[in-house]
């Protein structure tokens, strides 16, 4: 697959040739759902909490007396079927886990796939130079106009490209992520993304998009060694 390489005017300058049998060959929904499901369910912190009518501010003394006033016998002003009072059935756990996993080839295949649907929709903006000299909404802003990119955007940056990511992260619909740290789920959640070609080249030949366990041997290898 030849993928356009654009410069900051939106004029193509070159092509980059990207290995579509690398990235799965072809789109596996059932996969790229699974790891969205997956990212989205790690999200969840699982601290929602509600009180019962034990844990609610308010008197213990009985509204008014039991009989005579014409009105249905009451007790507590906490009792559940008066506003502002506990509930039912609180939840009370101390912590759900929402926490899903995938074993780490099918986590790194879903990437890849994520980023081949991505390329056959023609959703990749693939920059030659994605430096800027100085930090300037302006500047990104006409970058995406010239990319006629006018829908949700996942900005793909260096992690050394600072001017860049302080250019980008106050565009509203545009969400600045490190080239590294790419995965499926920021990738759909999006319908454009940009990247410049080194980025992408490095992403392609990284560990976080290898669908074997030697990137991950290698990184446990780092952290132990420190």
């Amino acid at each position: 697959m030849e993928v356009p390489v654009l410069n900051k005017n939106g004029q193509q300058v070159g092509t980059m040739r990207v290995d579509e049998h690398a990235l799965g060959g072809e789109v596996i929904p059932a996969l790229l759902k699974q790891a969205f499901v997956r990212y989205h369910a790690n999200l969840r912190q699982g601290s929602a909490r509600t009180k019962n009518r034990s844990r609610v501010e308010g008197s213990t003394r009985k509204l008014y007396r039991q009989k005579g006033t014409g009105n249905a016998r009451a007790g507590s002003i906490r009792a559940v079927l008066r506003r502002g009072s506990g509930v039912a059935f609180a939840k009370l756990k101390e912590r759900e886990d929402y926490r899903l996993d995938m074993p780490v080839k099918m986590r790194r295949k879903a990437n890849r796939n994520a980023l081949l649907a991505k390329l056959i929709d023609n959703e990749v903006r693939v920059i030659d130079d994605l430096s800027f000299g100085e930090p300037r909404t302006k500047s990104f802003k006409a970058l995406l106009e010239a990319l006629k990119v006018d829908r949700s955007c996942l900005a793909a940056l260096a992690p050394e490209n600072a001017n860049g990511r302080m250019s980008a992260r106050n565009i509203e619909g545009v969400t600045v992520v490190s080239s590294r740290a790419l995965n499926a789920f920021d990738m759909l959640n999006h319908r454009y993304m940009v990247i410049s070609k080194s980025c992408l080249e490095a992403w392609l030949s990284g560990p976080s998009s290898k669908t074997d366990k030697s990137a991950k041997s290698a990184v446990q290898a780092k952290k132990g060694a420190r």
